[in-house]
């Protein structure tokens, strides 16, 4: 398969660096990430200035690799339009540092740029791994994305559906498997600490404090548990069961 890579680490990242190692062992794989951090755009656009697109070496991998200064959802669509003619058989975004779980999937440009994948109608997975006390191996993260990749290949995954890995923070031996489930309960505090007084106004930083709630049968819960989480995703968030009683409002 021709496999598009991105993230929104950045295009230096140790996670995209594992994981396009990982795939160009039986894939053609293409690297476009953004030139710098994006953690948390979400599925921003740069619509107010041009894009630098920049062909770099990353170490060790054999396959092309290219920078944008924008964003991960710019990535894909740059990539897709210009750096490889459309011509690609699925999207792999990731090896995300930390994990996108319940509610992350909003904010995640890391999903996003799966998201993004799949408006185009290609199958696209995103991988998340779990940074806990110091654990940033990503070596099993990169082996179960190539094995989603193999099965979700093998069983047709449709250009609509986006798949969503999250990998524990735990050596391969011991992981106990997939599951796959839907996404849990996952928010945080929205702590705005005032940091500085300037002439204009008051100067904030977020201090956030992340609140799981570990609901039985939830991505949440089985990843605490030692499993590799597996959310099928779809971009559509109509309201199907509401349509009929909201129309009756108005």
């Amino acid at each position: 398969m021709r496999i598009l890579v991105t993230n929104d680490d950045g295009i230096d990242a140790i996670g995209i660096l594992a994981l396009a190692k990982e795939l160009e062992k039986e894939h053609e794989v293409i690297v476009a990430a953004p030139s710098e951090q994006k953690s948390a755009s979400g599925h921003s656009i740069t619509i107010t200035r041009p894009l630098l697109v920049k062909e770099v070496k990353l170490p060790g991998l054999k396959s092309k690799a290219y920078s944008v200064d924008g964003t991960p959802a710019d990535c894909v669509r740059v990539a897709l339009d210009k750096l490889t003619d459309g011509n690609v058989d699925m999207v792999v975004s990731g090896i995300n540092y930390g994990v996108n779980l319940g509610t992350d999937v909003l904010y995640s440009g890391t999903v996003s740029a799966a998201i993004e994948a799949a408006l185009y109608k290609l199958p696209s997975i995103a991988v998340s791994q779990h940074i806990k006390d110091g654990f940033e191996d990503f070596t099993a993260a990169a082996k179960y994305a190539s094995t989603v990749v193999k099965i979700a290949k093998e069983n047709d995954l449709e250009g609509k559906i986006v798949l969503s890995v999250n990998v524990p923070a735990l050596p391969e031996e011991d992981i106990k498997g997939i599951k796959v489930c839907k996404v849990g309960a996952r928010s945080y505090t929205n702590n705005y600490v005032a940091i500085k007084q300037e002439e204009d106004g008051v100067v904030y930083e977020l201090r956030d404090e992340l609140i799981d709630i570990h609901h039985e049968g939830t991505d949440t819960f089985y990843l605490r548990d030692g499993y590799v989480t597996i959310s099928p995703l779809q971009y559509d968030l109509t309201n199907f069961s509401l349509i009929n009683e909201v129309s009756k409002w108005f």
